[in-house]
């Protein structure tokens, strides 16, 4: 049985608050709540997790606390949009924070790139007047 992670410290909530004050201009409420991860892939037992969660734009973001210094993070706007930094892992609080609002700020302008894409797309010009056909269907 894995020994019991410590929750977030008062040091580790308070660079997390300082550091969504910085991003979003303004105090973001914290959600304490736990997790079942599996921590090691070869094995198929979960530990239970301490993670700190927020909301801001529409987005839900978690960091989850693996062990002594380890952190995983990721955000999602519902359960079929769910987006990680592309590292499993982090040994400091600040860069995992930090490495998660920098991969939502992108993914933002990247949605906001292709909504302003579709909006200017006039379809009413799609066919060139050409009678459309759809796929065969057998």
């Amino acid at each position: 049985m894995p020994r019991p992670i410590k929750p977030f410290s008062a040091r580790e909530k308070h660079l997390i608050s300082q550091t969504l004050i910085e991003r979003f201009g303004h105090a973001v409420p914290l959600e304490p709540v736990d997790a079942e991860l599996q921590l090691n892939l070869l094995k198929e037992e979960f530990a239970l997790c301490p993670s700190i969660m927020w909301k801001e734009n529409g987005a839900n973001f978690i960091v989850f606390k693996t062990g002594d210094e380890r952190y995983r993070c990721l955000f999602y706007y519902n359960e079929a949009m769910l987006f990680g930094t592309g590292k499993d892992e982090y040994d400091n609080l600040g860069d995992c924070v930090v490495t998660l609002l920098q991969v939502h700020a992108e993914q933002e302008e990247q949605s906001r790139k292709i909504r302003n894409a579709l909006n200017s797309i006039d379809f009413s010009k799609a066919n060139d007047g050409e009678e459309y056909f759809g796929p065969l269907i057998v």
